[in-house]
């Protein structure tokens, strides 16, 4: 019964603020976005539908510590992205550094050997590691093809997560998805943990990030990922012994020398083209 009386509850929230969503959506949904629906698309499929699928897949042959802390890896693949597709970055040291230090704490959480007596699922990193592959191209594309339109963040997140819903259910076998009100936990963690705050605020936050500070810089917000992760891990009784502390302080410092390493880069590309004007006067 008291699930019944929170279903009721929830029902009448979601339905209730849709309204609100909706009026927000009609401002900042326009027809002339209509030309930018292949970018949206591509978002759609690539940065959302096959991101979460990874992610859900790595996520359940994985200790969600684990998980969390190959999560961190996404500034690291926007990195490797924005230098092969961006001409205006530049490989520096300490970007490199960064990188290097990145793929030894991958190596570190991945260990396809046993040591210490624990082995983990190969098969798990990789699909987490194909999610943050790909999330961190998708930075790269968004500010390559969409950035120019300067697309409010809210039409940018309805577009992607619309059209990402509609791939989703035509795609996904749903027999047995009513099993998952049976446990009030899992139905919370879905539609408030996942949906609202995972899905709908954390693409809004993402969109406005990458306006304004820009795609590695944005990227730079899973910097608290791998911590929160780790923490909640170990708070569900997870074991988190000394190679997830390793790791984890590896993808920080992979993601902090990346942030350095680009702001360096940045400020001697303004210098150079500060002093190349001067030398032609």
């Amino acid at each position: 019964m008291r699930l019944t009386y929170i279903a009721f509850v929830l029902l009448g929230l979601f339905w209730g603020s849709n309204f609100l969503y909706m009026k927000m959506a009609t401002r900042v949904l326009t027809r002339s976005q209509f030309h930018c629906v292949g970018h949206f698309a591509v978002m759609a499929v690539v940065a959302t539908a096959y991101y979460y699928y990874a992610i859900v897949k790595g996520t359940a042959l994985l200790p969600s510590g684990a998980a969390g802390i190959l999560g961190g890896s996404i500034a690291m693949f926007t990195t490797i992205a924005t230098l092969l597709f961006l001409r205006s970055e530049k490989l520096n040291g300490m970007m490199a550094g960064g990188v290097l230090l990145g793929f030894c704490g991958i190596a570190l959480i991945a260990r396809p050997c046993e040591v210490l007596g624990r082995t983990i699922d190969i098969c798990g990193v990789l699909w987490m590691l194909s999610a943050t592959s790909i999330l961190g191209v998708s930075y790269v594309y968004v500010r390559r093809f969409l950035a120019p339109y300067n697309l409010p963040p809210l039409a940018l997140a309805t577009w992607q997560t619309g059209l990402a819903l509609v791939v989703l259910l035509l795609l996904t076998d749903t027999t047995g998805i009513q099993n998952i009100l049976q446990d009030w936990h899992a139905t919370a963690g879905v539609v408030v943990g996942l949906g609202v705050l995972g899905t709908g605020t954390a693409f809004l936050l993402y969109y406005y990030l990458l306006q304004e500070l820009g795609a590695v810089a944005a990227s730079g917000a899973t910097y608290v990922t791998p911590i929160v992760a780790l923490s909640i891990s170990w708070i569900a009784g997870e074991p988190v012994g000394i190679l997830e502390i390793g790791a984890v302080l590896l993808v920080i410092a992979s993601i902090a020398m990346l942030q350095i390493g680009r702001q360096r880069a940045q400020r001697g590309s303004v210098g150079i083209s500060a002093i190349i004007p001067a030398k032609g006067i």
